[in-house]
């Protein structure tokens, strides 16, 4: 197959190779359909990206895509690639501007037909108790920059600490909330002043709160564990670093780009600027973005605490009537130092650390590792995808074969078939709130231009991408969840 001038050899139905060919170090590999490759792929250049990021010095095995690919700066979202960490680089392009964006689900007790009545209001208290939008702010009081510091080093444990949340949360956080090695003497000023009054902001663009309710379930034993049940309503938060974590990756771009000649790297793209991990640069920078990934576990712990009041207040119940409960938080923009099989290009396979960029991707770590929940170590990790605010969602688990083919990873999201700019366009004449409220979903927005962009018809068809995954045998169906109401910025 030839898509936009690039040959694809069929792996199988669900994965695609790029041959390596010029300064490639490695193949790329697509997960994606045939149909996905000739309707959406081919209408970026995100195919360009994958063989970029394949010339980026030490990358191991496979430049890596994920089927809802779509381009981005430098790397592609959906990109996964894992680097030497003796030979290999750190790219932010690899992570992205919005450092460990992520996806928090909650569960409660409540049965969507006993509740929905008051979904109305509740969707109301949310969005005056979260503050949403560009800039937003004042979510709790603002704090001072040694308290920022203090949140960079320690993550969500700083809102366990300060009321917002319980220590059962940090079990069922990715990392339990908090990256080592973090410096805050890494971070510049400015990007700390921007987090002064930012922790428990949902943010603008695609960062959502949404009350979904369980509409169905594919595997009743995993989903028991998870503690899902159909009918229940549920909350999916979406949001990341803030202005803190965009400074943090725009201070650190201007650097290394400043750095190309220092390394002598000879790269297809300007965006894949980088630095050798063990440099002081990429040390510093590796640091700088624990410093914010910290951040951004702590935000949504904050807007969860936010969350867990609003449903509170508007049912006037008690925690043990709504049993709210983390099931799981995840990133999907981000750097890692992770321990994966690596086969060479003899076709010899070790064990070793590596650099892992996820970036628009999700780990998927499988039944029996040590580094997810004990209580999900019988199934594997919960891999929370995310579709569009008219449709649907889903909860699937991590399979062994991640840890073969993906270095534990899957895809994070439906992936955008139109630019925001297209969307405005395309909604031009509609009106969106109505038609969402037609479908039984209740949006509440800082402006409908955040509707417009973010419109059903803007993304894939998230079921096409997991679908992909679970043919794949990467990560498979638990449960879809149906939106019944949003917030957004």
């Amino acid at each position: 197959m030839e898509i936009n001038g690039i040959k694809l050899e069929k792996i199988s139905d669900y994965l695609w190779e790029i041959p390596v060919q010029g300064g490639m170090i490695v193949p790329g590999r697509i997960y994606a359909s045939k149909k996905m490759l000739e309707e959406s792929i081919k209408n970026d250049e995100a195919l360009k990206q994958v063989i970029n990021v394949a010339h980026l010095p030490g990358i191991q095995m496979f430049s890596l895509a994920m089927p809802d690919i779509h381009w981005g700066y430098g790397f592609p979202i959906g990109g996964v690639a894992a680097t030497d960490l003796d030979e290999g680089v750190i790219s932010p392009g690899g992570v992205g501007y919005d450092i460990n964006c992520g996806i928090r689900l909650a569960r409660t007790s409540l049965n969507y037909e006993t509740v929905k009545n008051k979904l109305q209001k509740l969707i109301e208290v949310l969005f005056n108790n979260i503050p949403t939008g560009v800039g937003a702010s004042g979510a709790i009081k603002k704090l001072s920059p040694s308290e920022v510091k203090r949140i960079l080093k320690i993550g969500a444990e700083w809102a366990i600490e300060n009321g917002f949340g319980t220590q059962e949360d940090l079990i069922f956080t990715e990392e339990n909330g908090k990256l080592k090695d973090a410096n805050p003497e890494s971070v510049s000023e400015k990007a700390i002043e921007r987090g002064l009054d930012q922790a428990g902001t949902l943010g603008s663009g695609n960062h959502f709160l949404e009350v979904d309710v369980v509409e169905e379930i594919f595997d009743e034993e995993v989903a028991k564990v998870f503690g899902l049940f159909k009918g229940q309503i549920v909350i999916l938060i979406h949001s990341g670093s803030r202005g803190l974590g965009y400074q943090i990756c725009d201070d650190y771009l201007k650097l290394l780009v400043q750095s190309e000649k220092k390394f002598g790297f000879k790269l297809p793209d300007k965006q894949l600027a980088c630095a050798p991990i063990k440099s002081q640069e990429g040390q510093d920078y590796l640091s700088a973005m624990r410093c914010a990934a910290n951040f951004a576990w702590n935000n949504r712990q904050i807007i969860m605490h936010l969350a867990k009041k609003s449903f509170k207040e508007t049912f006037s119940i008690s925690d043990a009537e709504l049993d709210f409960h983390l099931i799981y938080d995840v990133s999907h923009n981000i750097a890692k130092i992770e321990e994966h099989k690596i086969t060479d290009s003899n076709g010899k396979t070790i064990t070793k650390k590596v650099c892992v960029h996820r970036k628009g991707a999700t780990r998927a770590y499988p039944a029996g590792s040590l580094l997810i929940p004990e209580k999900y170590r019988s199934v594997g990790q919960p891999v929370l995808i995310p579709g569009d605010m008219g449709r649907y969602s889903y909860i699937t688990v991590g399979k062994e074969r991640s840890m073969d083919e993906t270095f534990g990873s899957s895809c994070h999201g439906a992936g955008r078939v139109q630019s925001r700019h297209q969307a405005m366009k395309s909604a031009k004449g509609k009106d969106l709130i109505k038609e969402l409220a037609d479908s039984g979903i209740i949006i509440q927005a800082k402006g409908y231009k955040t509707i417009a962009e973010e419109m059903p018809q803007a993304y894939k068809d998230v079921s096409d991408v997991v679908d992909v995954m679970h043919n794949a045998g990467i990560s498979t169906k638990v449960a879809k969840l149906k939106p019944v109401g949003v917030i957004k910025g």
